[in-house]
């Protein structure tokens, strides 16, 4: 029964990872390639700089001022107004340095939609400033955008364009508009000829604003970094510097115009205000008019003060009333009753004290007589008489008084109550007034504002500047910023290194051959008993395994015989090894005559036979003769014996060649002197090397398979297609070979690292013995 269960050593051993050291030697061998991509690709490059303008980095930096810093302007007085509050930012500054508007003004007054040029023998060079003409278009045809306008020059009165004549300084029909010409510099015939390109406005804008760039010069900085890159210097100066003029320009008009906005605005509330303050004077005027009014205020505490004086002199009444009382009392007491005389507090009439001091005089006295007489004593009678007398006096006079009194109070108190029904009105008039009076003062107060800031505002108009302030003009760096030739050449020179590695990688994607180990891996799990680099010598002789050889195919094929080791079992002595391929030309023959060889070598008895009965190639490799062989013994015609060549240089070497080519081979080796062949063959030799015919396009190798112990399958580098490992893997799989192995065959230089192989660096010379021992180790 056919077993595959097996494990070779070098199958596994031997199959090391890419690694760097492989990868290059896989490209080394190529390197003519590389070196002549590499320098035409660096030509490429010189050659690419010829035809490459420089461009040139100008840039220009720009300082925002901080207006809230102070100082008088129109958006101050506005914001005093709460019209608007707006804070200025520095990324709002960006975007209008970067706007449209802008852009377009300064194409517009440099005329940049027009593009002047001097022919080069390599590229048109780009004039700005340089330029002896200044085309002006007044009406373009379509025409005009897409073609070139070739000007040269008669004299300083004439130029040609595109090869019609026209005069300076005047206007001109062409076949693309109205044009105008002038002369910037002095024209003679010598003058060197100009190309002239025109774009379309918006296009020329935006072109500009993409090469613009406006940024910070650090963080949270005011001053911004102005920068453009272009072809011609002095046009990209002149761009930076009018690009700044319009951004001040355009500040100074919106400072201006928000001045003259703010003027027009106070005249119309000035006039507004104005007919209010009229309108509410004149109502100030007719309610005090109306109401009697001076100054409310004052005739306010006036009313005060009079019904201050008023209640004054009623108390004082009330108390000359209250003294009037009290002396009628005393008067109306019975004589000879002790008591005080009243007070005459506020009484100054002098008849009444007159008789009441008159009175007290007389009652003392019959006070004192009283003491001495008798109550009926004519004294005290008379005194008695008087004192009743000049109290009827008294009273009379206390009438007279008491009536005055009373008529003073009633006097007074009417005057009170009048008083107090006015002041009770003062209120809702100074209330009503104080409206009116509030209403003029607001409208006095914002009248005589107006009339401020109305000055203010012309004066701000009078005195407004820009809110930047130019700190450095646009100027030019002196090295070109592009191309940059070293990152040209490098560019250039990675590009010419890659083309070739991308060719080579290309080429083997598209290949279809085994390339390399991992191929045959891909497409198969049967297993790799060894591998042979391919001969770096041209030669006739296909048995190039001799005594002490030290190549690098002779230490192959020792590790393949040092293999076969592991594919013995212990009770078989003799061993049968079977050679096949798919295709014809994979170095069946050769393997199986150079192995063989090497199995002589080392005292082992073997016979290779070339039963190859179609194609046979051994004893021509031998140069040897092919008058009887395999077919000969297969028909009964010969033995063994008489078959048996020896292969000169080998004392235990032998060959039974092919023999007559014969036109069934198929049915010849199904003979059963096939089986005997190989037991008489086992009795007599150690090893049998079988050269066999490929297995994909006969059957022969089928056939003769049971009779084997070992199957070599040849793959060869370069050559066998990889779809035919799929077939390999099949037939391993089934199993129709005794221990099926491949042999990697002709592997290329460069792929020797690959293959992990090393021994081109290192059987150069040197001690023999130390060499090999080394190689075997390896």
């Amino acid at each position: 029964m056919v077993n595959n269960s097996y494990t070779p050593y070098q199958a596994y051993e031997i199959a090391p990872q890419p690694n760097l050291r492989t990868t290059l030697m896989r490209y080394l061998r190529f390197w003519p390639w590389f070196a002549l991509s590499i320098v035409t690709l660096l030509a490429a490059a010189y050659v690419y700089l010829l035809y490459q303008a420089p461009v040139y980095r100008v840039h220009a930096s720009l300082l925002i001022k901080d207006e809230k810093k102070g100082g008088i302007s129109a958006e101050n007085l506005m914001k005093e107004l709460y019209l608007f509050n707006k804070n200025v930012s520095i990324d709002d500054q960006i975007e209008i340095l970067k706007s449209y508007t802008l852009m377009d003004r300064v194409v517009k007054t440099l005329g940049l939609d027009v593009q002047y040029y001097n022919t080069t023998s390599t590229y048109n060079r780009e004039i700005y400033a340089e330029s002896p003409i200044r085309l002006i278009i007044e009406k373009s045809n379509p025409d005009l955008l897409s073609t070139e306008l070739n000007f040269t020059f008669v004299d300083d009165k004439t130029f040609l364009l595109n090869g019609y004549s026209y005069p300076f300084n005047q206007t001109i029909k062409t076949p693309y508009g109205l044009l105008r010409v002038f002369g910037l510099k002095p024209i003679t015939a010598s003058t060197q000829p100009v190309l002239v390109t025109v774009s379309t406005h918006s296009r020329a804008v935006n072109s500009y604003l993409n090469k613009l760039n406006v940024e910070p010069a650090a963080k949270e900085s005011n001053v911004l970094e102005l920068s453009m890159e272009e072809t011609v210097p002095d046009k990209a100066e002149a761009i930076l510097n009018q690009l700044v003029n319009a951004y001040s320009k355009e500040a100074i008009f919106d400072k201006n115009k928000d001045a003259g906005n703010m003027l027009n605005f106070i005249e119309e509330r000035l006039a507004l205000i104005a007919g209010e303050l009229s309108k509410v004077e004149q109502e100030v005027e007719t309610y005090k008019s109306t109401q009697g009014i001076t100054d409310l205020s004052v005739q306010a505490q006036t009313f005060l003060l009079t019904v201050k004086e008023n209640d004054a002199q009623l108390n004082e009444v009330n108390m000359r009333l209250s003294g009037l009382a009290d002396i009628e009392r005393y008067v109306a007491r019975q004589t000879g009753d002790k008591s005080v005389a009243p007070a005459t507090i506020g009484l100054n009439d002098p008849t009444l004290t007159g008789l009441l001091t008159k009175v007290s005089e007389l009652e003392l006295k019959r006070d004192e007589m009283s003491r001495m007489m008798a109550s009926n004593s004519p004294m005290l009678l008379s005194i008695d008489s008087q004192i009743k007398t000049i109290k009827g006096s008294i009273n009379e006079n206390i009438q007279t008084m008491r009536q005055q009194l009373t008529s003073s109070r009633e006097h007074l108190l009417t005057n009170n109550r009048r008083l107090e029904g006015m002041i009770r009105t003062v209120p809702g008039k100074e209330r009503t007034l104080l409206n009116i009076t509030r209403q003029q003062v607001i409208k006095n107060g914002l009248y005589t504002y107006l009339l401020q800031k109305r000055e203010e505002t012309a004066l701000s108009a009078a005195s407004t500047v820009s809110d930047s302030r130019i700190v450095d003009a646009a100027r030019t760096d002196e090295s070109p910023v592009a191309p940059v030739k070293s990152t040209i050449f490098l560019i250039f020179g990675c590009i010419g290194l890659l083309l070739p590695i991308g060719f080579i990688e290309i080429k083997d994607a598209l290949n279809d051959r085994v390339m390399r180990r991992s191929d045959v891996e891909e497409f198969t799990q049967v297993p790799i008993l060894g591998e042979i680099v391919k001969g770096n010598k041209v030669t006739t002789d296909n048995l190039v395994f001799k005594p002490r050889m030290r190549s690098v195919i002779g230490e192959q094929i020792r590790a393949l015989r040092t293999n076969l080791h592991f594919l013995r079992n212990e009770q078989q002595r003799s061993q049968v090894l079977l050679f096949t391929s798919c295709i014809s030309g994979e170095g069946k023959s050769f393997i199986s005559l150079n192995l063989g060889a090497s199995l002589a070598m080392v005292d082992h008895t073997t016979v290779i036979l070339e039963m190859d009965l179609r194609k046979p190639q051994l004893h021509k490799n031998l140069h040897m003769e092919n008058q009887a062989g395999i077919s000969n013994y297969l028909l009964g015609e010969a033995t063994v014996d008489e078959l048996l060549q020896p292969i000169m240089g080998y004392s235990n070497y032998f060959i039974i060649t092919a023999g007559p080519l014969l036109p069934n081979p198929a049915e010849l080796l199904s003979s059963p002197r096939l089986g005997e062949l190989f037991r008489e063959l086992r009795q007599r030799f150690d090893y049998i090397l079988v050269d066999s015919p490929p297995v994909g396009l006969v059957t022969d190798s089928q056939v003769i398979a049971p009779f084997a112990d070992v199957t070599l399958f040849m793959v060869r580098h370069d050559h066998t297609p990889k779809i035919h490992l799929k077939m390999v893997d099949a037939l391993f799989k089934e199993q129709r070979f005794q221990n099926l192995s491949i042999v990697l065959n002709a592997i290329g230089e460069g792929e020797a690292h690959y293959y992990n192989y090393g021994y081109g660096e290192y059987y150069g010379g040197g001690d023999t013995k130390k060499q090999i021992e080394k190689g075997k180790r390896t």
